[in-house]
Order: C-alpha cells, then sequence, then structure tokens
C-alpha cells in the first residue's frame, strides 16, 4: 500500500467538542425493533439486552451452559466525566505501541455531552477497512429506514412463457429453505407464484434482469486478490446467498469461525439458473435481459406486467448481520440501496457520493469521509476517527431513533462476532462485555470504533484507525487495539 504522506499528530489537549446526546441506546432500539415487527435474538445477557422479557431457548442436548458473566453493563449518566488529561495520560503509551505503526489516530468522547476526550489525528482521513461498515449501516438506515425490504420481482417476458427475474438487489435472497442467511426470501416461493400466475401456460424462457446496477462489479482499489480470496465477489443486482458457490458448505464453515467462502463469477446469471430449475428450464434457457416497460399498470400477462414478488429481511435485519459478520457482499449492497434512495446510480461511485451525501445530511463532518465502496475493502477508503465518533453518539442520541439499529449488530468483547475471542487475555480482560465495537482489518490497516463503559459507568465512545502498521503483525496489533479500549473500561481516567 501506498501509504497517505503526512506525520502523525502529537496528543495535544483536544478540543471541547459539545453536544447534548442523551444515553438511550437500548430503550431506543428495542422501539425500533418493535415498529418493523422484528424479533433479534442474541445468546446469554445480549438477547436479554434486546429484549428484556424473551425467553431463553431451551438446550437439547448435552449439560447446560454455566451462568455466563455480565455483559454489556449498564452506562450510568450521572457517572463522573473522565478529565481529557486523565485520558491522555492512560492512552498516551498504548497508542504509540509499535505494532500499531507509525501512524495511529484516535479519537474518544463522551457520549452523553458530545465532549472530546482525546485526539490524535482525529481529523484525518484513514484507511478504516470493515469499520466503514458502521457509516453504510448508518446511512443505509437513515436513507431507507428500518423497515425497508428489497424487493425481487418476476414479470411476464415480450413472448408467452418467457419471465424476467429483476433483481432488486437483496444479497441474501436463497434458493430454498437451505439457504445461506436465515428467514431470508426464496426463489422457490417466487417460482411458485409464477406458476399460479401464467397458469396454463408453461415457461420457455427465463430472462435475468440485472441492471439496476451498473459500472464495475469490482471496486478498482481491492487487493488483487478479494474477487476470488472468499471475502469479496462480484456485486450485482440479482445474486443468491451473497453469491456463494457452496452454500452448504459455507454454513459448516461459519460456524466454525471462517466467513470467507468460494464465490461464483457471476452471480446474476447462477441465481437466474436456479431460478429456471425450479420452473422446470435447462440452463440453456437462460440468458440476460430487460424487463419489458409496464411494471405495476400492465395488465395480467402482458408484457412487463408482475408474476410475482419476494421481499428480502427488513433492513434493520440485512445492517444486523452486516456488522456482526462483517459481510462485505451485503454491505456493498447497503450502499447501492443509499444510491437508489438517492436517485444516483447503483454503482460504486453512485453509492460511495450517496453515502457521503446523507452524512451530511445528517450534520457529520463529510468533509472528513471519502469513500470507494461500503464494505471498506478499498484502500482508497478514508474516514477520520472523529467522524465515527461523532456518527455512533448521533446513533445513540434518541434524535434519529432509525440509527440506533447500528448497534444490534456489534459485536460485544469476549462475545459475539468478530470481538468473540477477543478481550480473553489478562492485559485486556476489562474489556470483556463492555466493549461493543466494529473492528476492520486489511494488510497494515487496523481498526476498531464503537462504546466502551468505564469502571465509573460512564459511556464512552472511541475510534482507533492506524494504516501503516506492520505487514505482518495483525496479531499483534489486535492486541494493542484491545489494551485500548480494555484500558478505557478499567479506568476513571480522572
Amino acid at each position: 500500500m501506498s501509504a497517505p504522506p503526512g506525520a502523525p499528530d502529537p496528543a495535544a489537549p483536544p478540543p471541547r467538542r459539545r453536544r447534548r446526546l442523551p444515553v438511550v441506546l437500548a430503550v431506543v432500539l428495542l422501539l425500533v425493533l418493535a415498529g418493523v415487527g422484528v424479533v433479534v435474538v442474541r445468546p446469554g445477557p445480549v438477547a436479554g439486552w434486546l429484549d428484556p422479557g424473551a425467553e431463553s431457548p431451551q438446550a437439547t442436548t448435552g449439560p447446560p451452559d454455566p451462568a455466563p458473566s455480565a455483559v454489556l453493563a449498564d452506562a450510568d449518566p450521572n457517572a463522573p466525566l473522565p478529565t481529557a488529561d486523565g485520558i491522555r495520560a492512560a492512552l498516551d503509551p498504548l497508542v504509540r505501541a509499535a505494532a500499531l505503526g507509525d501512524r495511529v489516530n484516535v479519537s474518544v468522547a463522551d457520549v452523553s455531552t458530545g465532549e472530546s476526550l482525546f485526539a490524535k489525528g482525529a481529523d484525518d482521513g484513514t484507511v478504516p477497512a470493515s469499520v466503514t461498515k458502521l457509516v453504510t449501516g448508518v446511512t443505509v438506515l437513515a436513507a431507507r429506514g428500518p423497515a425497508y425490504r428489497i424487493p425481487t420481482r418476476a414479470v411476464a417476458g415480450a413472448n408467452p412463457g418467457e419471465v424476467v427475474i429483476v433483481g432488486g438487489g437483496d444479497p441474501t435472497l436463497a434458493v430454498d429453505k437451505n439457504g445461506f442467511y436465515p428467514g431470508a426470501a426464496r426463489l422457490d416461493d417466487l417460482a411458485a407464484q409464477v406458476k399460479q400466475a401464467l397458469g396454463g401456460t408453461a415457461p420457455t424462457k427465463v430472462i435475468v434482469d440485472s441492471s439496476l446496477y451498473s459500472g464495475p462489479v469490482h471496486e478498482p482499489g481491492w487487493d488483487d486478490d478479494i474477487p476470488t480470496g472468499g471475502y469479496g465477489g462480484a456485486i450485482t443486482a440479482l445474486m443468491t446467498d451473497g453469491a456463494r458457490g457452496d452454500v452448504s458448505q459455507a454454513k459448516k464453515d461459519h460456524e466454525d469461525g471462517n466467513h470467507a467462502a468460494d464465490r461464483v463469477s457471476q452471480p446474476d446469471l447462477t441465481a437466474g439458473r436456479a431460478f429456471a430449475r425450479l420452473l422446470g428450464l435447462p440452463n440453456s434457457a437462460v440468458s440476460r435481459g430487460k424487463a419489458p416497460a409496464g411494471g405495476a399498470g400492465a395488465a395480467a400477462g402482458a408484457p412487463g406486467s408482475e408474476l410475482g414478488k419476494v421481499e428480502s429481511l427488513p433492513m434493520v435485519r440485512l445492517v444486523d448481520m452486516m456488522i456482526t459478520d462483517s459481510d462485505n457482499i451485503i454491505a456493498e449492497a447497503m450502499a447501492r440501496q443509499v444510491a437508489l434512495a438517492k436517485n444516483k446510480p447503483a454503482s460504486f461511485v453512485g453509492a460511495a457520493a450517496a453515502m457521503d451525501a446523507v452524512a451530511g445530511e445528517l450534520g457529520l463532518p463529510a468533509d472528513e469521509l471519502a469513500l470507494a465502496d461500503g464494505s471498506g475493502l478499498s484502500r482508497t477508503d478514508r474516514i477520520s476517527p472523529s467522524l465515527l465518533t461523532d456518527l455512533i453518539a448521533l446513533a445513540g442520541s434518541g434524535s434519529h431513533p432509525e440509527l440506533a439499529a447500528i448497534f444490534g449488530g456489534l459485536p460485544v468483547g469476549g462475545w459475539s462476532g468478530t470481538l468473540n475471542e477477543r478481550y480473553e487475555a489478562a492485559a485486556t480482560k476489562a474489556g470483556a462485555g463492555v466493549v461493543r465495537a466494529k473492528t476492520g482489518t486489511l494488510t497494515g490497516v487496523h481498526a476498531i470504533a464503537g462504546l466502551v463503559t468505564t469502571a465509573d459507568g460512564r459511556l464512552l465512545t472511541f475510534a482507533v484507525l492506524t494504516d501503516r502498521a506492520p505487514a505482518d503483525g495483525q496479531t499483534a496489533a489486535r492486541g494493542a487495539l484491545d489494551r485500548i479500549a480494555a484500558t478505557l473500561a478499567r479506568c476513571g481516567c480522572r
């Protein structure tokens, strides 16, 4: 990677940013989820945080699990506020760790007041890796709303028996009940609707319309191995199971903590062929094309008239899955939903411009944001740490209740998602259960941004981004990031 110019800024006394942001994260999130009729299940104490009245599932085999340790400790808005001097004394030696390289940019702020407590290069655009998904999640929730569902439609083609499947951008669409994403919309349901709508007319051809998206299917700033390495893939408006080729194997690997998977090279045609088989047609009956004009106003059976429609899970669930598993394919689909909502091209360029526009509309410092994709796989992405802490505080303020859904999927230190096996060492144990954050990793790039409750019960938001770390020091860099968050968790810093 060609590192951005400029030396790291000294940790000078930070400016005092003030914004009154009451701590209402759990309450607002529950209201959002209730409003879209979604029940979000999390293991153990996390399930209790999201739905205090939910019953614990009963184990069917094996001995009962041991009682879990406390997680997501309650924040106290009346708890003592750490001082800037106290935070600086605690973090200064940690942010200078050799494992993080020579460019470490940091922002720490109090959620309740919006007051900046520590700033080191806080306003400098830095390669963010997967913490980009926080921006993607907030902007799509703002643009689409948490209840929005992505449609996949089938319409009549120009000739009798022709069926056009029109991709709406749902990356979780499944072929049948054995899909990768639980609760996803299914092609077999769509095929059943089509057969009923056609009546006695036998399907003869499937036309795949994935024209909703434009531009390249891979972002030019991605590393060469991204399209084939299992974490990325071709981004098309029609796909099934996040473009995974072997869904059964991918599910097994996912259970073992491996989120990489073989991806098909042409997800739209692969989905179209699966749909054709459900209609009793061979692969040779599938081709690309566009749906005839007509749409909802077309007479039944006329070219372009709707033969069936299935819809994705609501946006709140898609964002939840994107963040929990750091799902890059979902992230790119969410970014394009922002573009569509803002009437911009559903491309990498259009999505980046739309997310920037929505960030500005939300009052975030959009001049500290320069994106090329929605997943953070691109090395040309830049986000400042202070934009991330502002974004997190805004999502928890209650002023935009729809944004609180961003917290549902945030991994918990030592408990879930990408933080499941972190915060277990003695030096970082204080962060287990009280750090809730999104992580990001590329070669030489390491980032973390989220929330932490201090030993006094004060809720802070923090972001640490480094993009010049040693290329062979991933484990050491992650440990150094975890020590920063764990230090904030165990100190009063006054």
